[in-house]
């Protein structure tokens, strides 16, 4: 039995799938069930409840600090398991000058007992996807980056898949695309006018693994995106 929380986010949904697909047994667990499953006995835990709202993190640390650490720490600790399996973000390599990327490293910390996998995840996308630089590109908002970030998206259907074949894994592994863009560069591919506000932000993945996809896929996304919304 796998229990899954956040199963129905934006990456946990991705990795429910694959795992279904797989023939797992799954417990899904949200806001509204986390509490009745705190103290049940699983094979595996994943912990795919972790927010994203870096921007939310900076204005309110105390929130972020308590879905961020306090959550892993009630889940890893309260939880009995045989495998953990930690959703975590290389903003804990790359942007530990931030709240954001202090929690999720802190978070990480609670749980690296030497048999627990976490996987460092940077910038996604697919279909569900509602906020982020692509959302606010294709809206034509202000991006708070500089332009010559670096960002390698993803499709959050490779995350999904990636995590369910590889439950057994131990340690930290970044998943995520092979190369990356400039930010510049995607937005002038896609004919957009993105206004940048910000610092550069390197979201570029260390030793991508060998079938990690191609960061270029991501213009056929945006393109498809820009044509349902200009019809």
């Amino acid at each position: 039995m796998i229990a899954l929380f956040g199963s129905k986010g934006f990456v946990g949904s991705e990795i429910l799938k694959a795992l279904k697909n797989l023939g797992y047994e799954i417990a899904e667990i949200t806001r509204e069930n986390f509490e009745e499953n705190l103290r049940k006995e699983f094979d595996y835990v994943i912990n795919a409840a972790m927010p994203a709202a870096r921007f939310k993190a900076k204005k309110d640390p105390e929130w972020d600090f308590d879905e961020t650490v306090i959550k892993t720490a009630d889940i890893f600790y309260k939880t009995k398991f045989k495998k953990f399996i930690q959703i975590s973000s290389i903003s804990s390599r790359c942007q530990k000058n931030t709240v954001y990327g202090r929690h999720k490293l802190a978070a990480e910390a609670i749980v690296d007992d030497g048999n627990s996998l976490i996987v460092r995840l940077g910038p996604m996308y697919g279909d569900n996807l509602k906020k982020g630089v692509l959302i606010d590109m294709l809206e034509g908002s202000k991006v708070y980056v500089g332009e010559n970030s670096k960002y390698s998206f993803t499709p959050v259907k490779f995350i999904g898949e990636w995590v369910a074949k590889n439950l057994d894994k131990k340690g930290i592994k970044e998943i995520g695309s092979k190369n990356f863009f400039l930010l510049k560069d995607l937005s002038n591919q896609l004919g957009l006018k993105t206004l940048f506000e910000g610092e550069d932000d390197f979201q570029e993945m260390n030793n991508p693994e060998p079938n990690s996809p191609d960061v270029n896929l991501v213009i056929n996304f945006m393109k498809k995106k820009l044509e349902e919304k200009n019809e």
